[in-house]
């Protein structure tokens, strides 16, 4: 069996400069605020070994900033400064994991203040930010991917019920004209979750190994997310297919876009879920069912809009199937109809789907406690 040298010097170095970190925040203590705990937490908890971040740190790191009003913009330098000045992998993977755990860790009102912190620039996770750039290794390109996705998740809070929702700021009022629930969820939330499962399906399972241990962590907690994600998505897909037919026409437009993008995401996130299946080793993942939407319905929905669109060209009020013909009624209705040279075409939500894959839908929102993976496998 051989012995890793450069793995071994490489954590043997780690570890000197993680001690020096600590000796340099405990000698300047930050003008006697006692931040420079927070500083130490932070360094410990994202070291150059290859373990998962170690409970205590992470609820050292929330006792610390509880009790120390104003310290949030600081502890998000501090991992900001962790993130971009190492060239080690494993210390930004972990540093990025410690961020995703604190989103999920702390409460409203810390998750809040990390968010305006994100927003202010105190937290940065950009890949531009990192020193390692240009690695040909899946390792790397996964890292950049992770921490992608995390600029996206930080938008997005657990409500009170447990679920993740996205933060809505008042430039996404697009459509104020509408006061319904309904559509509100539809133009402002639905989008919100097609960039959220874009950002999912750039971080790709082969570009991680089985004994990546961290990056199999990281994986498993995004899509434990995914799959919330995926089912808040699919609610208003059906809520937007249901009320198609009631927008208004720029409405109807901007909504057979989202169907169509649509479209493409429920192909690609099958191939994910499936791939994902095989390559992260976590047998107490609940991959939901996905739900195929086929083009063709897609397509005949925007025939009916724009026959709609042609009879009533200037009228900018719901529309009413009353005098459409009858081929088109009954396509708007449900019924099996062709539809220009389209047939068999049935535009009832419950039939936009044109399949089920996979193999359950998980019903509860699971908390990623240390016991969610193997025990084999890190936990974070």
């Amino acid at each position: 069996m051989g012995v890793d040298i450069q793995g071994k010097l490489r954590l043997a170095l780690g570890t000197m400069k993680d001690h020096a970190s600590v000796g340099k925040a405990m000698m300047y203590n930050h003008e006697g605020k006692g931040l420079c705990n927070i500083e130490v937490a932070v360094v410990r908890a994202t070291g150059h070994d290859n373990g998962p971040i170690d409970d205590k740190h992470m609820h050292e790191i929330l006792f610390l900033v509880s009790n120390s009003p104003g310290s949030i913009p600081f502890l998000a330098e501090r991992i900001s400064r962790r993130l971009g000045k190492t060239r080690d992998r494993l210390v930004a993977l972990k540093t990025l994991l410690l961020v995703h755990r604190l989103l999920r860790g702390g409460n409203r009102y810390f998750e809040q203040q990390l968010r305006c912190a994100h927003a202010s620039g105190h937290l940065q996770m950009s890949p531009h930010c990192f020193l390692i750039k240009q690695n040909p290794e899946p390792s790397f390109h996964f890292l950049h991917k992770y921490a992608a996705y995390l600029e996206e998740r930080i938008g997005w809070v657990i409500n009170q019920a447990g679920k993740l929702e996205p933060v809505m700021s008042q430039g996404d009022l697009e459509f104020r004209c509408y006061d319904e629930k309904s559509v509100d969820m539809v133009f402002r939330k639905v989008p919100k979750c097609q960039v959220f499962i874009d950002r999912v399906l750039d971080c790709s399972p082969f570009d991680i190994f089985p004994c990546d241990n961290l990056a199999q962590a990281a994986m498993c907690n995004t899509l434990k997310e995914s799959f919330q994600v995926y089912k808040k998505y699919c609610e208003g897909i059906a809520v937007l297919v249901n009320m198609f037919f009631d927008l208004t026409r720029p409405a109807r437009a901007l909504a057979c876009q989202i169907l169509k993008r649509a479209s493409h995401q429920s192909l690609e996130l099958y191939e994910f879920y499936q791939n994902c299946r095989r390559i992260i080793g976590n047998k107490h993942l609940e991959y939901p069912l996905v739900q195929i939407i086929t083009m063709d319905h897609v397509l005949a929905l925007e025939k009916c809009s724009s026959y709609i669109a042609t009879s009533k060209p200037e009228n900018s009020s719901p529309v009413s199937t009353k005098n459409v013909p009858a081929k088109l009624h009954a396509a708007m209705t449900g019924k099996m109809y062709e539809v220009d040279g389209i047939s068999n075409v049935s535009l009832e939500s419950q039939t936009l789907f044109s399949c089920t894959l996979e193999t359950k839908m998980s019903k509860v929102w699971v908390v990623f406690e240390d016991e969610d993976l193997d025990s084999s496998r890190v936990s974070l």
